[in-house]
């Protein structure tokens, strides 16, 4: 007896000892972003998040970050009805590794639409935090959305999403600048204790998952997230300023060939949000017979090179586009088929005619006020074919606007009726990113923005905030459409208190901007 004690002392010694040695063969994992994570949240600093609902199947997403560099790791997951996961819908288990930067991002499937599940992920014998998700309709339902944009960490809090995380929406649609590429103080508040990661421009594949890992340990970008699901488009900061198909403005030659870079954004960008990959960026989201959203890719589907000024031959060349001739096909297509009451076009850059009105800068060559062809035949589109309902949300300005939408003010529109428009266009204020009111006083602004709300200058403008920071909530039924601007009333403390600064309503049939109180 005492014989075959020894001899199993033995065998748990070598294990152990071959344990031991294992581990200490392992190379541990080194963490740009280690001094940001939470101990509490391990391994699930980066939290949980859920994006791209259709009404049966959604995308979820975690990132394992393991103490040691591991090949292969297995995550499992599972979806349920209820937040004590007894009702089980879908589950599964999902291979992950550093060739992935260790995320991973299932579909849960067989969901039913309009419904409201809970997810969490498991690794080892460690849960994550539980994540809340929602499908999409298929019926008349109301449907409740907030819209986001440009969010640069260096510039604030992001008081907007920890606001956002009090509301009572179905998703949140982000348009873009989800990040920004630049190195500290570049552009930034230089006083804000928030500094880029890495100290450096991003250009390499390490740059790139640390900008977003930087940005996801961000508690109330991780708790958003996890609350709600995403619906993303990227603009051109996720891969560097005033991008277009084959350059950018903010890419030198010392800097690599741009096509790589190009691939290594779009790489970490799939990566590390929860977002379906297919051949196509843009994409279209059926909310029953509410509304389709329509998200559209202005940066890398077909856009060419900015032109100086409007005045610049090149504007008007047959080959000069924002879209690319295949998604402009697709998108009057899809907006001539559509069922569905409104049609919600996700859109980076001001699609309206839009004057600045300074003197130095009165027309954005980066919008489509810079290619005319596109935005005249998408006009075209919609007014010949009778197209109701067709509103433009739009990011990239940091400011909120408020137009009737059309390309030409002067000829065929009444701004008192809304005749000659061909919808409505909200303009999104930024998350943090710099607006009018971070260079010039706020008097200088508020006089500005009455000079551009002007008969005159732009007839159908009839709201612009180019001071503050914030969101826009759209809540909207088979009768009209409700317009919320929501405000901050500060990046520089962490707080998620708003106020509302203006509401607008459109009603079915009619393309004009209407302030309730006027009604």
């Amino acid at each position: 007896m005492i014989k075959y004690l020894f001899l199993i002392i033995l065998i748990i010694s070598a294990c152990s000892r071959n344990k031991n040695t294992d581990i200490e063969n392992k190379q541990p994992l080194i963490e740009n972003t280690s001094q940001l994570q939470d101990a509490t949240q391990a391994p699930f600093y980066h939290g949980v998040a859920s994006g791209d609902p259709y009404e049966n199947s959604v995308v979820l997403w975690t990132r394992i970050t393991p103490t040691f560099i591991e090949d292969n790791i297995d995550v499992t997951w599972e979806i349920a009805t209820d937040e004590a996961f007894k009702e089980i819908v879908d589950k599964g288990s999902i291979n992950t590794g550093p060739e992935k930067d260790y995320t991973v991002k299932p579909i849960a499937d067989g969901l039913k639409p309009n419904s409201t599940y809970y997810y969490r992920f498991k690794y080892e014998d460690k849960y994550s935090q539980i994540g809340t998700t929602k499908t999409l309709g298929t019926g008349d339902d109301n449907v409740n959305l907030a819209f986001v944009s440009c969010s640069n960490i260096e510039f604030g809090y992001f008081n907007a999403y920890a606001a956002i995380c009090k509301e009572d929406i179905d998703a949140v649609v982000h348009l873009g600048d989800y990040i920004y590429e630049y190195g500290p103080n570049r552009y930034g508040d230089s006083s804000f204790h928030k500094k880029n990661i890495p100290p450096h421009e991003i250009v390499t594949l390490q740059d790139y998952r640390d900008r977003y890992s930087q940005y996801r340990l961000d508690p109330d970008l991780r708790n958003i997230h996890g609350k709600f699901p995403f619906i993303n488009i990227w603009d051109d900061h996720e891969i560097t300023n005033n991008a277009y198909k084959t350059g950018a403005e903010n890419h030198q030659k010392e800097e690599g060939d741009y096509n790589e870079r190009k691939e290594i954004a779009k790489q970490v960008y799939y990566e590390w949000l929860p977002i379906r990959e297919g051949a196509s960026h843009y994409r279209k989201f059926s909310f029953g017979n509410s509304m389709d959203l329509f998200m559209l890719d202005e940066r890398l589907a077909g856009r060419t090179m900015q032109v100086d000024s409007i005045t610049d031959p090149r504007r008007t060349a047959p080959d000069h586009s924002l879209l690319g001739q295949e998604q402009l096909e697709w998108l009057n297509s899809s907006l001539s088929s559509s069922n569905a009451n409104w049609k919600i076009i996700g859109n980076q850059v001001i699609f309206s005619y839009c004057d600045w009105g300074y003197e130095s800068f009165r027309f954005n060559m980066d919008a489509w006020d810079g290619y005319p062809n596109d935005q005249e035949a998408l006009y075209n589109t919609i007014k010949e074919n009778d197209i109701k309902n067709v509103v433009f949300v739009t990011g990239d300005t940091h400011s909120a606007w408020a137009f009737d939408a059309t390309n030409n003010p002067f000829e065929n529109y009444n701004r008192k009726t809304g005749d000659g428009a061909i919808g409505v266009e909200f303009g999104v204020t930024s998350v943090t990113s710099a607006n009018a009111n971070e260079r010039f006083a706020t008097e200088v602004v508020l006089e500005h923005e009455k000079k551009i709300v002007d008969s005159e200058i732009n007839p159908h403008l009839k709201y612009a905030n180019l001071r503050d920071h914030g969101y826009l909530l759209l809540n909207i039924n088979q009768d009209k459409l409700r317009a919320t601007y929501k405000i901050v009333p500060s990046i520089k403390e962490s707080s998620p208190d708003t106020k509302i600064d203006k509401v607008f309503e459109v009603e079915s049939g009619t393309p004009k901007l209407l302030i309730p109180e006027e009604m």
